[in-house]
C-alpha cells in the first residue's frame, strides 16, 4: 500500500482542529538514519543496554494498547517495536524518514512470518509529513500513537508534530512518546569522572548537540524538559503520567562495561523499575516515557 492510498480528507472531516502551519521540509536527518541503519540493531536492538531499557518501554505498551487497536508508529526504525505489538494483536502502521530503516524493518517482518496477529504496514514517511496519514482502510482516527527512543529530538518543531498527531488521533486515545531526558546522571557522572564536563552537561547546551550518529552523519538533537514537552503537547494532550527510562541502567555507549558486568546490569534493571516514576529519580533518566491523552 503506497502514500497515496491515505487521504487526509477522512480525518479532515472529523477533525476540530483548524489546518495548521505548512509542514516543515526535512533536512539532512533522512541520510544521516540511513547510515545508522545498517548498524543500529547491532549498536543498540540487541545489546545488553538496549534489551533492558526497551523492556522498561514494552512493559507500558503492553498496558496502554489492547488487541484489536490500531495505532501509529512515527520513527519506527527498524521495527521492532511495531512488530512486538502486531505479535500481541495491535495493529500498526510504521513510518520512518529514512528509507533504509524501513527496508530493514520489512526484512524483520518477512523473518517473523505468521508469529503476527495482527497487520503491520511500513512506510517512509517523516515525522514532519505525518498529516497526510489516516488510519489505513478506515476513514476513523488511529487508536494510539507510538514514537520510541528520541527520534522526536531531532525534530525541530515539535508543536507542529502535537497538532498532526492530534488529527489522526480519536478523542481519548493514547500517545506514547520516549524522549532523551535533558539530565542523564549516568552521563554526568561518567564524563565528569573521565574529565569531560563539555559531555556531561552537552544535554543543557542551548540549541541542542549535534550528534554523530554513523560516520560522517550528523543530526541536531535537542533535549526539551518534561514541562517545556508538556507545554507544547497541550493545545491538544493532556499529559498523563510519564516515568524514566534509563535511570540505574546506563547509556548505551556504555555496553561494553555492560559485557563485562552483565550480572550488575540485570540487577540495574531491577533498581530501574523501583525508580522509574519516582519523582527525582525519574528526571535523571537517559529517556522519559511520556503517555499523553488526545483532548476532546
Amino acid at each position: 500500500m503506497g502514500r497515496a492510498a491515505y487521504s487526509e480528507s477522512g480525518l479532515a472531516r472529523e477533525s476540530r482542529f483548524p489546518p495548521g502551519p505548512r509542514p516543515l521540509v526535512p533536512g539532512p536527518i533522512q541520510p544521516a538514519f540511513d547510515a545508522l541503519a545498517e548498524t543500529y540493531n547491532e549498536t543498540f536492538t540487541r545489546t545488553l543496554i538496549g534489551r533492558a531499557q526497551r523492556d522498561a518501554v514494552w512493559r507500558e505498551l503492553d498496558r496502554v494498547f489492547r488487541p484489536g487497536q490500531r495505532i501509529c508508529e512515527i520513527n519506527c526504525g527498524t521495527g521492532v517495536d511495531a512488530v512486538y505489538l502486531a505479535a500481541r494483536g495491535v495493529q500498526v502502521l510504521a513510518c520512518d524518514s529514512s528509507p533504509r530503516m524501513i527496508e530493514v524493518a520489512r526484512k524483520r517482518l518477512a523473518d517473523t512470518g505468521s508469529a503476527l496477529r495482527a497487520p503491520v504496514h511500513f512506510e517512509v514517511l517523516a515525522t514532519e509529513e505525518i498529516g497526510t496519514l489516516h488510519a489505513p482502510g478506515s476513514p476513523s482516527p488511529f487508536d494510539g500513537a507510538l514514537s520510541n527512543f528520541a527520534g522526536l529530538n531531532c525534530v525541530e518543531d515539535l508543536s507542529q508534530v502535537a497538532h498532526d498527531l492530534a488529527r489522526l488521533l480519536r478523542s481519548g486515545a493514547p500517545a506514547v512518546l520516549c524522549f532523551f531526558g535533558p539530565l542523564c546522571a549516568w552521563e554526568i557522572l561518567w564524563h565528569l569522572a573521565h574529565g569531560n564536563p563539555r559531555k556531561a552537561f552537552r544535554r543543557l547546551r542551548s540549541g541542542g548537540d549535534l550528534a554523530e550518529l554513523a560516520e560522517g552523519a550528523t543530526v541536531r538533537v535537542r533535549y526539551p524538559s518534561v514541562r517545556a514537552l508538556a507545554r507544547i503537547f497541550a493545545p491538544y494532550f493532556v499529559l498523563k503520567r510519564w516515568k524514566g527510562v534509563g535511570v540505574a541502567v546506563p547509556p548505551t555507549y556504555l555496553e561494553p562495561l555492560a559485557q563485562r558486568l552483565p550480572k550488575v546490569l540485570r540487577a540495574l534493571a531491577g533498581v530501574d523499575r523501583w525508580l522509574e516514576d519516582r519523582p527525582v529519580a525519574r528526571g535523571m533518566a537517559d529517556h522519559v516515557l511520556l503517555e499523553f491523552e488526545r483532548r476532546d
